[in-house]
């Protein structure tokens, strides 16, 4: 038996270290393709920009031919100008089926002059109800900001111009779901959510002011190539090609915890582990551990 489970550590570890993981600017015509809507939106500077554009026959999408497992995925995104009520930009990791992984950025339109909220959400083995809303510190519609999703055996980090803004940690050893069996396809979309997205769906769209148009750039994965169940053993194997196991990307540095303390105390609006009534008190279990 010892024998033997040496030999599967040695066709792991050289599998990892023949494996290329590491993709690094990618470009949005060789790694996606349109899903849906391809009519309404473009590609265009040799393939690092995309503009996502919704009127009122339909919206638009994008997704990657790749899925991937554990890395650093990251987006420059600037968000639809002027009054996007009943707007979203969505922009996420999933994968497929009932049982699905998600990881998501979507970006709730508003009224001229409102701020936008930004809506977070994670969904292990098909289950969600994480949600937890900021609004932003600066004006996402005048210019691009990067938004990552960082994402390794340990957590999941959502950042928004290197700041990180939210955490979750891994803790499957104690029946808490984490995503780290399937791999995800990188995800973006325009599109009309006007029955929730503005005051619960109070604030339709105003389809004089389509069409609406989001602008995507520099999508970027640094991530490990989804490749089948083997993945699960070559993405996570502590390896110098596998830079997001390194003991740094365990936890948060200081300065990342100050800077996250920040947002969360001055721009959250919304917590599902603070959401009482809407539980019946019944918490889900991560949101009594430490998260950062």
């Amino acid at each position: 038996m010892a024998t033997a489970f040496k030999s599967l550590v040695a066709v792991i570890f050289i599998s990892a270290m023949s494996f290329q993981s590491c993709f690094v600017n990618a470009n949005f015509y060789a790694d996606t393709y349109f899903s849906w809507g391809a009519e309404h939106s473009y590609i265009f500077g040799n393939g690092e920009d995309l503009n996502l554009v919704l009127d009122n026959v339909a919206g638009s999408g994008v997704q990657t031919y790749n899925s991937y497992l554990f890395g650093s995925i990251e987006m420059l995104i600037k968000l639809v100008p002027g009054n996007s009520a009943g707007t979203v930009t969505a922009y996420y990791l999933s994968s497929t089926g009932d049982y699905h992984d998600e990881i998501d950025f979507e970006f709730l339109g508003n009224s001229s002059g409102e701020p936008y909220t930004m809506h977070t959400n994670i969904f292990t083995q098909g289950k969600g109800n994480r949600e937890q809303q900021f609004k932003l510190w600066f004006d996402p519609t005048v210019d691009f900001h990067n938004y990552t999703i960082h994402w390794n055996p340990h957590a999941v980090v959502w950042f928004v111009d290197s700041i990180p803004i939210r955490v979750y940690r891994n803790y499957k050893s104690e029946r808490i779901g984490f995503p780290d069996q399937q791999g995800m396809q990188v995800y973006s979309s325009l599109w009309n959510a006007d029955n929730w997205a503005t005051q619960g769906g109070l604030v339709k769209i105003d389809w004089s002011c389509a069409p609406f148009t989001a602008g995507l750039r520099k999508f970027n994965a640094r991530a490990c190539k989804w490749n089948g169940p083997v993945s699960i053993y070559q993405c996570a194997f502590p390896i110098y090609a596998n830079w997001w196991t390194s003991p740094v990307y365990k936890q948060l540095s200081w300065d990342q915890q100050g800077k996250l303390k920040w947002v969360r105390d001055n721009y959250m609006v919304y917590d599902y582990c603070t959401d009482y009534e809407r539980f019946s008190w019944l918490m889900a279990p991560e949101c009594s551990k430490p998260q950062y």
